[in-house]
């Protein structure tokens, strides 16, 4: 299994971005795909979050600003940023989760390479 992630770049404050992570295999549609990011000095935290069935959850800081969703045709996740501030400056990670159990034999944890955003103010 292998992610990939791009989309990443330099944005004034109050611009958009739309990150993309494209996961080789076929486990994509039955993962909890999410999106951490860590800024230089911090630890890693999440982002967003999306489960097989489409429930998303996201980090309060970026509610109403920032857009998860998943194409399983594509094997791809998405993250649209709006309205970005400085301090979402960051690499962003997208990451793979699914554990063994009912849907797989095999538990599968892997993270994307990263990809970064600067918000310049």
């Amino acid at each position: 299994v292998q992610l990939q992630a791009s989309g990443g770049g330099l944005v004034q404050a109050g611009g958009s971005l739309r990150l993309s992570c494209a996961v080789s295999g076929s486990i994509f549609r039955l993962s909890t795909m999410t999106w951490y990011r860590q800024a230089p000095g911090k630890q890693r935290e999440l982002v967003a979050r999306i489960t097989r069935g489409d429930n998303t959850n996201y980090a309060d800081s970026v509610k109403g600003r920032f857009t998860i969703s998943r194409d399983n045709a594509k094997t791809t996740v998405f993250l649209q940023m709006n309205n970005l501030k400085p301090e979402d400056t960051a690499v962003y990670y997208c990451n793979l989760d699914l554990p063994a159990g009912p849907s797989s034999n095999l538990g599968y944890y892997y993270w994307g390479q990263g990809t970064l955003v600067t918000v310049s103010s």
